[in-house]
């Protein structure tokens, strides 16, 4: 799994912020907005699809993508799409997204474009193919995928389970029929917005006491704002085996 981001909405840097965050040096402190490229036995899988498609694709070096899977339809995960276009000319085949009902709604209605019965001239538009999906567990790529119910504040979201690691960004509450699927992993990747609460995401406090309790062997956080300035939540803050994600980290999928 490689972190293509794991910023908030707004990215750190924040446009027109001049705080330890935003003019820090250390480029784990330069988060684009959060989403992952999951290698697969079948292909590379994109999770999210944020504004910063593109520059986190180039900056990977990432040329194609076999399918895309949401986690839920707000804009700084879904408003990228139209960056796989180059992967659709490439390929020349639809990609397949696996999405819930509400998140293809929200696609349809802000790429209506791409979906025309009459092809809008010039340019070209994204070719898309939609999977619906709920909390099923279902196979894409040669792996099976647990999808794991989350609460985003008034919103369902959903997280996803690849073998031992569970990916569960833009998230301040489990249902209880989610804890059992979280058990024995080996790597949690949990949202983690700042250290002050906040109603839709887990505060630093909120997400370590999360982590502590699924107990996996190593827990990354994502979805950090500008509260959080890298080097010294991860000296200060962090019990052991509990630690910040960035940008460009990768870790392994067993």
């Amino acid at each position: 799994m490689l972190f293509l981001g794991t910023g908030t909405s707004v990215g750190v840097p924040m446009v027109g912020c001049g705080c330890p965050a935003c003019t820090s040096g250390d480029p784990r402190d330069t988060r684009t907005r959060t989403s992952a490229a999951v290698g697969l036995p079948g292909g590379t899988l994109l999770i999210d699809t944020t504004p910063d498609l593109r520059s986190q694709l180039l900056r990977e070096r990432i040329a194609m993508v076999d399918a895309v899977l949401y986690t839920h339809d707000h804009v700084d995960h879904v408003y990228g799409l139209d960056d796989v276009r180059p992967l659709c000319f490439r390929s020349g085949k639809a990609i397949p997204v696996y999405c819930e009902e509400r998140v293809e709604a929200r696609i349809r209605r802000a790429f209506d474009y791409a979906f025309s019965a009459v092809p809008p001239p010039g340019g070209g538009v994204p070719k898309l193919v939609f999977e619906r999906i709920d909390t099923t567990p279902f196979d894409l790529l040669g792996s099976r995928i647990v999808p794991l119910r989350l609460r985003h504040g008034t919103f369902d979201v959903l997280g996803f389970r690849f073998g031992n690691i569970a990916y569960c960004t833009d998230t301040n509450g489990i249902p209880d029929e989610t804890w059992p699927l979280l058990a024995g992993l080996d790597t949690l990747v949990l949202d983690c917005l700042r250290p002050s609460r906040h109603p839709t995401h887990f505060s630093l406090d909120e997400a370590v006491a999360v982590a502590q309790q699924v107990g996996a062997r190593r827990t990354l956080f994502v979805h950090m704002s500008h509260d959080v300035v890298h080097a010294e939540v991860a000296a200060r803050r962090l019990p052991p085996g509990i630690e910040l994600a960035y940008d460009g980290l990768e870790i392994p999928l067993a």
